[in-house]
This record gives structure tokens, C-alpha cells and sequence, in this order.
């Protein structure tokens, strides 16, 4: 008999650094940004390194603020055979903005990415998973500025994003010949999803719980896994900004000491590779 196929699963970075985070949107002005200090590329260095010695590719979504100001940040990344995708220029949710002001922000980054690499983006996220039932609107957007697939919709309950009832795994919400929606991974227990696809839960849960859930969509869904997470969840001496409450402290700060170790075992547990590579070769 011949043995499954071991199923890629699609690696996923969110190029940021963590005062562009949307929780601290309240504490910390645009105008300040670039006066603050940027620890994005000495991260982005710690993940490449650890995604070539396991011999991985993986996709950065990358905001077009930062890759202005790391150009050779971003053609390492290009270099060493990863994918660059579109985080947007200046993390600024989907759902807060009008359409002309969407197709503004998904064309300017999808631009400064591409002049900057010579390659084709072909993939965008929206930052904090800003795309959901109220805002379908924004695939015909996508679409219109050349994109090819999204990763934008999360299928769970969370007081800041998610759209519990869409598919979990790959979809066109405008018909079969629109953009593809890859959402982030979950598993369906007891009649609710469970998020299984990385960020703030994979530092919550225990690494066994993780790993569990993500081998459940491998083996019982037979489908790829989609994991994200973001350069400064491996930088706990990251600066603190004042004010923030308990809620937002405990989800942004738990566990960032403990991080890289739980991705150098992750991805040695599963097999990885790019967004394009794994959904878009067949399609």
C-alpha cells in the first residue's frame, strides 16, 4: 500500500513591529511612528535563520511602511526563496475604511512591494483579520488591484475580528472566478471553531494542544494548515508603552520569552512551505 501524502502546511509571517499592532492604536499616534524605535529587522533576521536550517520557505505579509524603510530587509527575504505578500501600507483595518480608500491602500503596498522585490504579489492579508460579513466588498477591491488570493477572514468568535460562520478552508466569496480566501486554521469542535492557526492563542495554549490540533486538520480535514504569527512575538525586550490595560498587556506580552523555542518545534513537527506554492500551483 502506498503510504499518504505528507500534507505542506503554509507558514505565515505578518511583517509588523509591535507598535503598529491595532490594540495599541489607542496609545500610540501614526504621527509618532517614525520617531519610535524598530526592532523589526533584527527580528525578521532571528526567523530567517530559523527557517533555513530547517530548510523552509515561508510567506511574509509585509506592510509597505515597513518595506520603504527595510528595503534589503525585504530582498533577504526574497533572497533566501520566501514569498512577500501584502499586509497593506500602514496596518489600517479593512472594515475602517471606505472603498476608495481600500483600493488606495491594497494598491499602494501591493506597488511598493513588488518595485521593490521584481517579483509579483500575488496575496494580501488585512491587518487583524479585518475582512468579514459587513465588508465583502473588499474581494471585488483585491481582484480589481490584481491580487490573487487573500488570507483575511478569521472563522471564529473574537471581540475584535472573526466571522465565525464562513468556511474554514479554501473559498471564493465572489464566485468561482474571484479572489481565493484562505482563512486562517481552526477546527470544529462541539459546534463552534476552534482557533488552531497560530498568533496570540499558540503563546496561550500549551505547545501539545497546538500541535494536536493542527495534525487533526492534516489527518481528519486532509487539508494544509495555515499558521501565523509576527516578528515581535520573539522579541520580549520589546519597549512596554504606558497605559495599556491588563486585557491588551496579557495578549500582546504572555509568553514572548518562550516563543522561538515553540516555533523551532513546530516546525520541526510538520512539514512547511509558502501560500502560492501550496494553493495556487493546482489552481
Amino acid at each position: 500500500m502506498t503510504p499518504p501524502a505528507i500534507l505542506r502546511n503554509a507558514l505565515t509571517i505578518d511583517v509588523e513591529d509591535y507598535f503598529q499592532v491595532s490594540a495599541f492604536a489607542p496609545h500610540i499616534a501614526r504621527a509618532d511612528w517614525p520617531r519610535l524605535e524598530c526592532r523589526v529587522e533584527a527580528n525578521i533576521e532571528r526567523i530567517l535563520l530559523l527557517l533555513e536550517s530547517r530548510r523552509i520557505h515561508a510567506t511574509f505579509f509585509t506592510l509597505g511602511w515597513i518595506a520603504e524603510r527595510y528595503p534589503a530587509m525585504l530582498r533577504r527575504v526574497t533572497g533566501a526563496g520566501h514569498e512577500v505578500a501584502s499586509h497593506g501600507y500602514a496596518h489600517l483595518r479593512a472594515c475602517d475604511q471606505s472603498a476608495a480608500q481600500f483600493a488606495d491602500d491594497v494598491r499602494r503596498s501591493k506597488t511598493i512591494l513588488e518595485q521593490l522585490t521584481g517579483l509579483p504579489v500575488h496575496g494580501y492579508r488585512a491587518p487583524s483579520f479585518s475582512i468579514g460579513a459587513a465588508n465583502l466588498w473588499a474581494f471585488e477591491v483585491l481582484q480589481e488591484a490584481g491580487y490573487r488570493y487573500s488570507s483575511s477572514i478569521y472563522p471564529i468568535r473574537h471581540d475584535h475580528y472573526g466571522m465565525p460562520d464562513a468556511p474554514r478552508f479554501a473559498w471564493r466569496p465572489q464566485g468561482p472566478h474571484g479572489v481565493l480566501e484562505l482563512p486562517i486554521s481552526t477546527v470544529r469542535l462541539r459546534g463552534r471553531n476552534l482557533p488552531a492557526g497560530g498568533g496570540g492563542y499558540f503563546r496561550l495554549m500549551p505547545y501539545a494542544l497546538s500541535r494536536w490540533l493542527l495534525r487533526r486538520i492534516n489527518s481528519r480535514d486532509g487539508q494544509a494548515g495555515i499558521f501565523y504569527f509576527h516578528p515581535w512575538e520573539l522579541d520580549p525586550g520589546q519597549p512596554r508603552p504606558p497605559g495599556l490595560s491588563a486585557k491588551t498587556r496579557f495578549r500582546h506580552y504572555l509568553n514572548l520569552g518562550r516563543m522561538e523555542a515553540r516555533l523551532a518545534r513546530l516546525t520541526a513537527d510538520f512539514t512547511w512551505d509558502r501560500m502560492d506554492r501550496i494553493f495556487l500551483e493546482s489552481t
